[in-house]
């Protein structure tokens, strides 16, 4: 089954309110892949996940430590591939596994190491609008796991 949803945001605040219901509905074990060109919004929206699964405090990119955990109402591991070339990675180098077991991961740049995630995912692409800080937000979920969380998305943009 596939599912799809497509955001347009015009800023940093509301990609990041965008990123806050995303996490709001995290789940342990779920796998959220962030895709876009650098500054196209990834480690924004990554920003309101966080502060949806109840994170306290600002969310960084973790591109020069690879993985950052934040403390939340479930654990939540960012990691970050900008730095990895692509195929120097095998899944458990990054413990995606363990991550899943006792939180939510998500992941930016996963495009860098396809055959690590080959578990069902929430694929998040962002590209950018027509405006400097307008983005198109598409929502991907190739599984029914994701499916109350996008209903949910769904029924808050038909408000």
């Amino acid at each position: 089954m596939s599912d799809a949803l497509a955001f347009d945001t015009h800023g940093p605040e509301e990609t990041q309110e965008l990123g806050r219901r995303l996490g709001a509905a995290a789940e342990v074990g779920d796998l959220i892949l962030l895709e876009g060109s650098l500054g196209a919004g990834k480690t924004t929206l990554a920003q309101g996940i966080a502060w949806g699964a109840g994170v306290t405090g600002y969310a960084h990119s973790p591109t020069f430590v690879l993985v950052h955990e934040y403390a939340g109402r479930i654990p939540l591991y960012h990691v970050d591939l900008y730095r990895i070339e692509e195929g120097d990675l095998e899944a458990h180098d990054l413990g995606i596994e363990d991550m899943l077991a006792d939180g939510a991961c998500m992941v930016e740049w996963s495009e860098k190491a396809p055959a690590v995630f080959t578990a069902e995912a929430l694929h998040v692409a962002i590209a950018f609008g027509e405006g400097p800080d307008d983005r198109r937000i598409t929502l991907a979920a190739p599984s029914p796991r994701y499916a109350k969380a996008l209903s949910g998305l769904r029924t808050a943009a038909a408000r």
